[in-house]
C-alpha cells in the first residue's frame, strides 16, 4: 500500500514507519519536524494536520492513513481543552475529508486505553466499558473514534482505532512528563532522583513498542468496516513495582521522593485485549521485564556518548 503516517517523526513513529516499509509499503511522513533517523526513500511533509492547505496534496494517491499525531498529551490537555480540541479534533475532521476525498480506503487511529475509559469499575477493562474520561485528551479521542463510525456509515472509509494503553521502549523521550518506564530508567542511568507522584500504588497496563507496532500491521492489513479495540499487555503493574524492577536490572537502588498525587491520573488501568487476538490474531509477546532491559540497555549506551 501507499501510506501516509501522520506525527511519524515520533516515537511511535520511529519504530513503526520501518516496519511498514520492510513489508513492502510505500510510507509517507507528515510532520511538523522531520526525523534525523528516517530513510530516504520516505517521503516527508512538514506540516501539521490543522494545516487545512496541505492535506490534500499529503492524501493523493494514498491507500491508508495512519493517524499518529497528537499536539497535547494527557497532563496537559485539561489546561487547554478548547487547544485540544481545535488541534486535534478539528484537525483530525480536516484529515478524514482530504481521505475521503482523495480515495482512501482505511484509516488507523492511535487511540488511547488508559483515558477513554476514566476510573475504570472493572479489574480489566473490556471494550464495552463504559466511557468515562477525566481528562479532555480522552475525550478528544473517544470523539476521533465516534467521528470514524459516522465516516464508515457515510462514505464507507474503513478503519481501526487502537486503544493503546502506556506505550514504553527504546528512543521514547524522557523529558515529556508521558512515559514514565523511560523517565525512570533516564534517572536511574544518569544517578537522578525519581519523582512519584501520589504512594506508588498507581498501575498502568504498560505495553512494548515492538508489540503496538505489530498491532498496527495487523490493522493495515485487517478486512473490516470498523473496528475498536484495545492493545495492552492485558495486566496491570504499580509504579512502585516498575522502579524495583529497574533497580534489579541496574543492580542499585535509585534515588525516590514522593509528591502529592494528581487529579487527572486514573488510579489503575488493564485492557481486556481478547478482542484484538479474535480480530486482528495479535497479542502482546514482549515482557516487561525484557522490555525494561532493552529501554536500560539503548540509555546506557547513549549515555556513554
Amino acid at each position: 500500500m501507499n501510506v501516509l503516517v501522520t506525527g511519524g517523526s515520533g516515537f511511535l513513529g520511529r519504530h513503526l514507519v520501518p516496519r511498514l516499509m520492510s513489508l513492502g509499503h510505500s510510507v509517507r511522513m507528515l510532520d511538523v519536524t522531520d526525523a534525523s533517523w528516517r530513510d530516504p526513500k520516505v517521503q516527508f511533509i512538514t506540516s501539521s494536520v490543522a494545516d487545512e492547505s496541505i492535506l490534500n496534496s499529503a492524501v493523493s494517491g494514498c491507500d491508508a492513513v495512519i493517524h499518529l499525531a497528537s499536539s497535547v498529551i494527557p497532563k496537559t490537555s485539561n489546561d487547554d481543552p478548547l487547544l485540544d480540541a481545535r488541534t486535534n479534533l478539528v484537525g483530525t475532521l480536516k484529515l478524514l475529508d482530504a481521505s475521503v476525498n482523495a480515495g482512501v480506503r482505511r484509516f488507523l487511529y492511535a487511540s488511547s486505553g488508559g483515558t477513554v475509559y476514566g476510573e475504570p469499575s472493572v479489574a480489566c477493562v473490556r471494550e464495552d466499558h463504559p466511557t468515562d474520561p477525566i481528562c479532555s485528551y480522552g475525550i478528544v479521542k473517544l470523539a476521533v473514534e465516534k467521528y470514524l463510525a459516522l465516516y464508515q456509515r457515510l462514505y464507507g472509509l474503513e478503519s481501526v482505532s487502537l486503544r493503546i494503553s502506556n506505550l514504553y521502549g527504546e528512543h521514547q523521550r524522557h523529558d515529556t512528563g508521558l512515559g514514565v518506564i523511560a523517565t525512570f530508567c533516564h534517572k536511574a542511568v544518569t544517578g537522578k532522583t525519581v519523582e512519584i507522584w501520589g504512594d506508588g500504588t498507581v498501575s498502568r497496563d504498560f505495553i512494548y513498542v515492538g508489540d503496538v507496532v505489530d498491532a498496527f500491521a495487523a490493522g493495515l492489513a485487517f478486512e473490516g468496516q470498523n473496528l475498536v479495540t484495545n492493545i495492552g499487555s492485558g495486566t496491570s503493574v504499580s509504579v512502585n513495582t516498575i522502579l524495583e524492577t529497574i533497580e534489579g536490572l541496574t543492580g542499585r537502588e535509585v534515588s525516590k521522593t514522593y509528591l502529592p498525587a494528581r487529579a487527572f491520573d486514573v488510579h489503575r488501568t488493564c485492557l481486556d485485549v481478547g478482542l484484538a487476538a479474535q480480530k486482528l490474531g495479535w497479542m502482546p509477546r514482549t515482557s516487561l521485564g525484557e522490555g525494561i532491559e532493552r529501554v536500560l540497555e539503548v540509555m546506557a549506551r547513549e549515555s556513554r556518548t
